[in-house]
């Protein structure tokens, strides 16, 4: 069996890391695995030497010529390659595959990766999703988004968690809260200042470190400054591995309006660290959190629940302590190898 993964750019997020970790387990399966890069050629995570990368161009910008160029290209390479399962990450790239591939005979599996919700253009994406072979959904509530001929495409497989995870911290926590995401306006940093601001007026000792970059950089570093909260944030950038820095974080949060599944989420759950989350569309948090169980759920954009939540974390060594002992299940529920032999048993029964 051969893959290629079709993606446009291994940037820094949760799409781009799933391909890794399937990809580098594959190869180690003896499976030949190429990655097509469509729009770029940024490379943010660590790859066998014995996977294929192949870049075909940058951003199109819009224009029409170049995104007519990318899908000549597309179309060479899948020509070069006739024996290869393609494996398309998010709407608009399954959209470009198809176009590229017509009149080939190649499998397509699609996989969606984030809230349906926050496409912009369901046509495009019905349209690659009703020629895609399979798609792949995180979760249930994405799956029932769609109309029910797509349903029936459909299959469910939530992300991995990395296999090098660090052992549950169980000494004393820091008095750090920890997000990480891009820093953009699905992930509702603003709430998390909102909320933060309060939470200090009860804790004034503990620091924000928020992971991540984005074209909101500037915009929450500005209201940092506003909300008087500036010296007890601290902007960590991109890191390829945080987990041996969060690991003994007194809690972590996931603010977002929407997502798929958190893979930063799951990690931190895995480590056993304390966690809060929006119950966020397409319903990946509740997958993972049973609430007050194995960590907090809120509701999206309210900064006055998140606050309420923090405070009981931080307010209560023995809550903190039980809800992140609990969380640790994930690691097994969640696991690479479980993750990675269902996307097996989907790609060899194509």
């Amino acid at each position: 069996m051969k893959i290629m993964f079709i993606i446009p750019r291994m940037v820094g997020g949760g799409a781009e890391r799933v391909i890794s970790v399937l990809a580098n387990e594959f190869v180690n399966r003896k499976i030949g695995v190429k990655i097509l890069m469509t729009s770029g050629s940024d490379m943010a995570y660590k790859l066998d030497e014995r996977i294929e990368v192949i870049q075909i161009g940058g951003r199109s910008g819009g224009s029409l010529w170049k995104r007519l160029l990318r899908i000549a290209r597309m179309r060479k390479v899948f020509r070069s390659n006739p024996e290869d399962i393609l494996v398309a990450f998010e709407p608009a790239t399954a959209f470009f595959t198809c176009l590229a591939k017509m009149g080939l005979r190649r499998k397509l599996v699609s996989s969606e990766r984030n809230d349906p919700k926050s496409f912009e253009n369901d046509r495009i994406r019905e349209y690659a999703y009703r020629h895609s072979d399979k798609v792949v959904f995180q979760t249930k509530d994405a799956m029932m988004y769609f109309p029910k001929d797509i349903q029936e495409k459909g299959i469910i497989i939530a992300n991995p968690i990395t296999e090098n995870l660090p052992e549950a911290y169980t000494g004393k926590r820091k008095h750090t809260v920890v997000a990480a995401g891009r820093l953009e306006e699905q992930k509702n940093h603003a709430n998390l200042f909102y909320a933060f601001r309060d939470f200090l007026h009860h804790y004034p000792d503990y620091v924000l470190h928020l992971y991540g970059q984005g074209s909101l950089e500037h915009d929450l570093k500005e209201l940092a400054k506003k909300l008087n909260i500036k010296e007890n944030v601290v902007f960590e950038g991109f890191h390829g591995n945080i987990l041996d820095e969060i690991k003994d974080a007194g809690m972590y949060v996931l603010s977002s309006d929407y997502e798929g599944i958190s893979n930063s989420l799951l990690e931190a759950m895995g480590m056993g660290m304390p966690v809060i989350s929006t119950d966020c569309p397409s319903g990946g948090s509740k997958m993972c959190i049973q609430n007050g169980v194995n960590g907090i759920l809120v509701p999206v954009a309210q900064s006055d629940a998140l606050a309420t939540a923090m405070e009981k974390i931080a307010g209560s060594e023995d809550f903190a302590a039980r809800i992140g002992k609990a969380a640790i299940e994930v690691r097994e529920r969640f696991s690479m190898q479980s993750i990675v032999e269902q996307w097996m048993e989907l790609l060899t029964g194509l």
